[in-house]
């Protein structure tokens, strides 16, 4: 049995249609390309070479910028190399914090190999366990439609949503490569100086 799955691309765009001022933190590859498709904005902080960090990177801005919505749009297999990073938000308790996991069950940068997430590991039911006030995966546009709706809502804590998406390699839309020049733009719209 096939079970259903959405088009990245698609679901990428209804998040930040919807974004109402949010701050993006991207994981490495894939959703940098879907979230810069979607539109290059100054407030989007995507991560080139960090693989693994975007989680976290997301707790820190969501600790320092505790007045704004942020969101982190990452892969599986970005989010499997931070598999205790789920640990350190729940223990956290940031309540402006949405994790949304795009998995295609496939590390689609090196060739697409089966992940783990095809293999029986759900990282929405790990963040329940670890604490998170909320958590779901989803399989449809139409529940990306709902979701959308929800995260405009406060949070009781962290939530982290599981989109299964398409395995598929799609066209590179590849956002600026100058890490300087990503930060400095980044801070400028958060209204510090830059260096």
């Amino acid at each position: 049995m096939t079970l259903e799955t959405m088009d990245r691309r698609e679901a990428v765009e209804k998040l930040l249609d919807a974004r109402d001022g949010a701050l993006v933190v991207t994981g490495l590859g894939s959703p940098s390309y879907d979230v810069h498709a979607a539109g290059d904005r100054d407030d989007n902080y995507y991560l080139w070479g960090a693989m693994g960090g975007a989680a976290l990177v997301g707790l820190g801005l969501a600790q320092a910028q505790p007045e704004k919505r942020v969101m982190v749009i990452t892969g599986d297999g970005e989010q499997l190399m931070a598999f205790g990073s789920l640990a350190t938000i729940a223990v956290a308790k940031p309540k402006n914090l949405d994790i949304i996991v795009l998995d295609n069950q496939h590390f689609g940068e090196t060739g697409m190999q089966a992940s783990h997430t095809g293999r029986g590991i759900a990282f929405d039911k790990i963040a329940a366990a670890c604490g998170f006030a909320e958590t779901a995966e989803l399989r449809s546009l139409e529940e990306v439609d709902t979701l959308t709706r929800r995260l405009l809502r406060p949070g009781e804590g962290p939530r982290l949503f599981v989109l299964k998406i398409t395995a598929e390699n799609l066209p590179r839309s590849l956002p600026p490569r100058d890490a300087v020049h990503v930060k400095n733009r980044f801070r400028a719209h958060l209204g510090f100086s830059t260096c």
